[in-house]
């Protein structure tokens, strides 16, 4: 399985309109995130996780034809906010894109999207399908077996899931609940939020997802979720553990 991360940014992107700090100034391609996604390939299968105000410019840089659904992790609208852009597949595959998500995620989108939902002939509509996700039930799309894995972003549940036997990706956590927790130990890659040093109300700071990879022990975790506030990547790389990588928009790595 291929993993792609399409984008490895907090909800304002890196940088940040606006700023002028070192992060925002810098040069170095790394230290520019788009907003969080990344895109599975598996079996001539293409799935991506949530589908953010940056998906269009994603699926342009990776040159993507066709995907074989979208799993949302939840309903704001850095996650949600690329929906519209689903209509270039739409049109090339002639059918809805399938959504793969829980049922307060499915309102979100509902209401963020209602004008796709009105009662209209109008033929330039995003047109999606929609499957409900129990959190407690894991599910199949084509090959891929998927667990879900119920975090909390603040007081917000939001999903996480994990790939078959070896890669889970958690992204928005605040906390993680041990029988959450459960269905991560014994995966060899995990993706993780590591929003900054600072506290915030509803992500990991650096510290805290460092203590969450302690707990669960991947072979490999890979940050992502990351503000300008994270710091400089070249500069973090270097302070954290060597089992720790610091991922970057359109990073590739084999599962």
């Amino acid at each position: 399985m291929q993993v792609t991360f399409l984008g490895t940014g907090t909800s304002g992107g890196v940088p940040l309109i606006g700023c002028g700090c070192e992060v925002c100034s810098s040069q170095n391609p790394k230290d520019k995130r788009l907003r969080t996604s990344i895109m599975l390939e598996e079996n001539s299968q293409t799935i991506v996780v949530d589908c953010g105000p940056d998906f269009r410019q994603q699926m342009l840089r990776e040159k993507v034809k066709s995907i074989d659904g979208i799993l949302f992790t939840h309903a704001h609208k850095d996650h949600t906010g690329g929906i519209d852009d689903i209509r270039s597949f739409n049109f090339m595959n002639k059918k809805p894109v399938d959504f793969y998500c829980d049922f307060a995620t499915e309102l979100g989108i509902k209401d963020q999207y209602s004008y796709a939902f009105s009662e209209t002939d109008y033929p330039y509509l995003p047109k999606m399908n929609f499957h409900r996700i129990n959190a407690d039930k894991p599910f199949a799309i084509g090959t891929f077996q998927i667990t879900p894995i119920q975090v909390m972003h603040g007081s917000m549940p939001v999903l996480g899931f994990r790939f078959g036997k070896n890669f889970t990706y958690i992204t928005d956590a605040k906390t993680i609940a041990p029988k959450e927790r459960e269905k991560i130990r014994g995966t060899k890659v995990l993706v993780l939020n590591a929003l900054r040093h600072s506290e915030h109300y509803s992500h990991l700071t650096i510290e805290q997802a460092l203590e969450v990879v302690e707990d669960i022990q991947p072979e490999t975790c890979y940050f992502t979720h990351m503000s300008h506030q994270f710091g400089l990547h070249d500069l973090m790389e270097k302070k954290l553990p060597p089992n720790i990588i610091i991922a970057y928009d359109g990073l590739k790595i084999e599962v």
